[in-house]
């Protein structure tokens, strides 16, 4: 093994420096550089050679290895384009508690059951925890289902080659610590170590790897940044552990697209797919009360209608409130600033309010015009006639603006007993059936449902 040396790595963009500083020089990152030993044996030294790699043609390469394994659960396969490809590595991140576990484990119950010999590596649990919540699962413990309690890398990649398992899922990456490397389990030395060795094994014995990551508050993944580039695949696990809805993003995907969306429901039976969100949402939904507006949201390629609920208050204080949950604070500001210069309805001395109900973020511009008209409601004590939504860009001179996928948003709303959508002026034309109101400004928008006379 090569003499080690201390060096600086900065835990954001991977690069080294020699002297630690408080700022990153190649990414300007403050306090990122942390010291580690350059030099670290790795797992795979210790494990018998594989055969000798050459040159081949491509049109020689045979693909037919690649062919995606469905892990059983509809929602997963949809967002992997298929599922799990051999010699592939994923990583799903999510905030602790979310249901990665649980994910993973109906994933590999499900595979295993089809046949499939898989590995769960519990680093974090006991056999006997991962027992108990798998017994909570519907169904039989499938035959080919695996544990090994462990965190040490030498040991995991030793079982990997005895048991010779299709897919293997580490739980979690930040627990499993290589012995020849600095550093303690999760740190940027035993993480990077630690995926590196597991990614070789992935790629040398064609088994798919499934990395288990956590996010640090600012909802990125906790460990060094290049983890993200090494593997194939990074998934999202989203959601509010208050509210049952469960969301699944594919951030990176090297064999597919990443604009899909798996959703699911937190039961007491662990997680079921939900081929129907829109329905989902709007079940508990009161009809009739200001403040309240539906939009087609779009997740990934799918329309989802969510309920934009808005109140506002009157302030106590010289410094008035200004809350939003599941949508972009940011754009509520823009919006009421827009309501107050151009529609001439002051909301500065009013305590505002605004959510997305449900666990859902809404981020995407199109948000805009139902977030301004539920504004507008809740400002005015006027309910919006039933069967109504809305969606579009509202521009800081009160224009609406065009939305992507206008008529997939339309359908959508249809299917579920909409009839009048309130749309940009450059819309097309909305389903059989529905009536489509075409507005150019937000005063418009006002106006065709029933706000046009602001209140005095």
């Amino acid at each position: 093994m090569a003499k080690a040396k201390t060096i600086h790595r900065c835990t954001d963009c991977g690069a080294t420096a020699l002297r630690w500083a408080g700022k990153c020089p190649t990414c300007g990152e403050w306090n990122t550089l942390v010291e580690e030993v350059e030099a670290v044996a790795s797992t795979l030294d210790r494990l018998p050679a594989g055969p000798l790699t050459l040159p081949q043609l491509l049109g020689e390469v045979d693909h037919s290895t690649a062919t995606a394994r469905s892990t059983g659960l509809g929602e997963l396969d949809r967002v992997l384009s298929g599922g799990l490809v051999p010699g592939s590595v994923t990583l799903v991140g999510g905030e602790p508690g979310i249901g990665k576990s649980t994910l993973l484990l109906q994933a590999m119950s499900a595979m295993a059951s089809g046949g499939e010999k898989c590995l769960l590596v519990s680093a974090e649990e006991s056999a006997q925890q991962v027992r108990l919540r798998a017994d909570r699962l519907p169904g039989e413990l499938p035959p080919h289902l695996w544990i090994l309690a462990e965190t040490a890398m030498p040991s995991v990649a030793t079982a990997i080659d005895a048991l010779q398992p299709s897919v293997v899922v580490i739980d979690s990456i930040q627990t499993v610590h290589e012995p020849e490397a600095t550093g303690t389990p999760g740190s940027v030395t035993q993480v990077r170590a630690c995926a590196g060795d597991l990614v070789a094994i992935a790629k040398q014995r064609g088994v798919s790897v499934v990395l288990v990551g956590h996010v640090t508050k600012d909802g990125s993944l906790a460990g060094p940044r290049q983890l993200e580039h090494i593997v194939d695949t990074v998934l999202s696990f989203e959601g509010d552990r208050h509210h049952a809805l469960r969301l699944l993003r594919a951030v990176k995907h090297r064999f597919g697209a990443t604009g899909e969306l798996g959703i699911f429901e937190m039961t007491e039976e662990g997680l079921r797919g939900v081929p129907d969100a829109g329905a989902l949402l709007l079940h508990d939904r009161r009809e009739g009360v200001s403040g309240s507006v539906v939009m087609p949201a779009m997740e990934g390629h799918r329309p989802v209608l969510v309920e934009i609920q808005a109140l506002i208050a009157s302030g106590e204080t010289k410094m008035p409130k200004r809350s939003a949950q599941g949508v972009d604070s940011a754009r509520v500001s823009v919006i009421l600033a827009v309501i107050e210069e151009r529609l001439r309805r002051p909301m500065s001395d009013n305590d505002v309010y605004v959510s997305a109900v449900g666990g859902v973020r809404v981020t995407e511009p199109a948000g805009d015009l139902a977030i301004g008209l539920a504004l507008l409601s809740a400002r005015e004590g006027i309910a919006l006639p039933p069967g109504i939504v809305a969606f579009g860009e509202v521009g800081l001179g009160g224009e609406v603006r065009q939305a992507g996928q206008t008529s997939q948003r339309l359908a959508e709303a249809a299917r579920l007993g909409f009839t009048t959508a309130v749309v940009p002026a450059s819309a097309p034309d909305g389903p059989a059936g529905m009536q489509v109101l075409k507005v150019h400004s937000l005063l418009e928008a006002a106006r065709v449902v029933g706000l046009g006379a602001p209140s005095h």
